[in-house]
């Protein structure tokens, strides 16, 4: 089990530039809990309340007395939200080690019950940082249960426009495994060091899923998930990767972990045969720092869309889609990487989704026919056509926009969809913002919000 703390630019922003002042600063960090079903923890920062300077008795570069006003009222909107309070501060200069001092345990003694209390909380975490001199920073940070020993954190996940993974500083390294040498020689030991560590899942096994996939555990991914609730047909051969003629009829979860596993043994791949839109499969999802949404369903990408939202977690969905002319030849080979970051537009507010394919995707196959044959659902759509070159090409592009949002060789601001339009050798990007009164703007207060009830508020068909 590992306890990772995921923080929107909103918040990591305020907390790099404190770490970059010269004197102490501190602050109340509120964050949900979230536990996966897999055992892992995230925390999700919903806030950060920095004291003000008023509130300082004493600051200097090696230490600080704050009064009991520079965190009650933060303490307040920690009961409201039911989130958990963390003591954030900072141990300035570029060589600082953050590592509690005599002083800091003293501290943290002496609030630690104050905070749980007055939060309603029955935990109380804390968080060290100090700056280093490529912009990043280090730190240490502990989950305290009320009635138990406190818990590491052992990482930071930020996301945002771009993306950086924080391991604490007292996490021993991992060696890097001399096959990824062209990587590092391209993007560095540090990027490939969070590759080993990033936990991905894959959302939709076929043709673009398959092709996504491979190529994650190619550059070095260790920690994956794919879900998928269909089983592998012989037109599919064409386009899976890792696929033979004689794993028709078995699951493509379990044909494309057996494929990954075979390239890469110390994989950690999880599997779910199982469709994301019931509420068990979606909620495997809360453990993984990233998800690809490879899915060909309206349902499903609602059901992500969501999730880039109330769990923080950044979406990369991707869609294909091949059309004819009248004489059925194939005249349009387009392509679509959309990135979801918390705070960005959502695929509904992009009109990426079909709402009422949606509700009816969500129902039972006997509902469907019925409401079909009444005029009450639109049809759903039949077998499309697809060929693996494209569905190659497109997961590429898809793969290309995580490596950029982990690297930064591109430009910004960075769009956050790439069309592709193969057939004219074309490729367009864009912005958007999330619609004024919908879930994804950041004004509702929705983002990282985590296990409301419902789950995402959102219905859930029976299984």
């Amino acid at each position: 089990m590992s306890i990772t703390l995921v923080l929107p630019e909103s918040i990591c922003s305020v907390i790099e530039d404190a770490a970059q002042l010269p004197l102490e600063s501190a602050g109340v960090l509120l964050v949900t809990y979230l536990k996966a079903p897999n055992g892992e923890i995230r925390l999700l920062g919903r806030s950060l309340s920095m004291v003000e300077n008023e509130s300082y008795i004493r600051r200097a570069h090696d230490g600080m007395s704050i009064a009991s006003s520079g965190y009650v009222r933060a303490l307040s909107k920690a009961a409201e939200l039911k989130a958990i309070p963390m003591w954030f501060h900072t141990h300035p200069g570029t060589g600082g080690i953050p590592l509690p001092s005599d002083h800091d345990v003293k501290v943290d003694e002496a609030i630690a019950d104050v905070f749980r209390i007055r939060a309603d909380s029955s935990f109380y975490g804390t968080l060290i940082v100090s700056p280093r001199s490529d912009g990043g920073l280090a730190f240490s940070a502990t989950l305290r249960p009320e009635d138990s020993s406190s818990l590491p954190i052992d990482r930071i996940w930020r996301v945002h426009d771009g993306w950086r993974l924080y391991r604490a500083i007292d996490s021993p390294a991992k060696p890097l495994q001399s096959i990824f040498d062209r990587n590092v020689r391209a993007f560095g030991a540090a990027i490939q060091e969070t590759l080993a560590d990033l936990r991905v899942a894959v959302v939709g096994c076929g043709g673009t899923g398959s092709a996504v996939a491979e190529q994650l555990v190619r550059l070095g991914v260790r920690r994956l998930q794919l879900i998928d609730a269909d089983v592998l047909s012989a037109s599919n051969v064409t386009r899976v990767y890792g696929s033979t003629p004689k794993d028709v009829d078995r699951p493509k979860v379990e044909v494309l972990r057996d494929h990954l596993v075979a390239i890469a043994p110390d994989l950690m791949c999880e599997t779910a045969a199982s469709m994301v839109t019931l509420e068990a499969t979606a909620r495997r999802l809360i453990g993984w720092d990233l998800i690809f949404g490879c899915t060909d369903d309206n349902a499903g990408r609602l059901v992500l869309s969501r999730i880039a939202t109330y769990l923080t977690t950044p979406v990369i969905d991707v869609g294909v889609l091949l059309s004819s002319d009248a004489n059925g030849v194939l005249a349009g080979i387009d392509g679509r990487v959309t990135v979801l970051t918390p705070g960005s537009a959502c695929l509904v507010c992009r009109d990426r989704i079909d709402l009422a394919r949606a509700g009816t995707e969500l129902r039972t196959p006997e509902e469907r026919q019925r409401l079909e044959d009444e005029g009450y659902a639109p049809a759903l759509a039949g077998v499309e056509p697809a060929v693996v070159v494209f569905t190659t090409a497109v997961a590429a592009a898809a793969v290309n926009e995580m490596l950029e949002r982990l690297i930064g060789y591109g430009p910004t601001p960075r769009p956050s969809e790439i069309l592709l339009r193969l057939h004219e050798r074309e490729i367009s990007t864009n912005r958007a913002v999330p619609r004024e009164h919908h879930y994804c703007n950041p004004k509702l207060g929705k983002m990282g919000a985590g296990d409301n009830e419902p789950f995402l508020e959102q219905t859930w068909p029976h299984a």
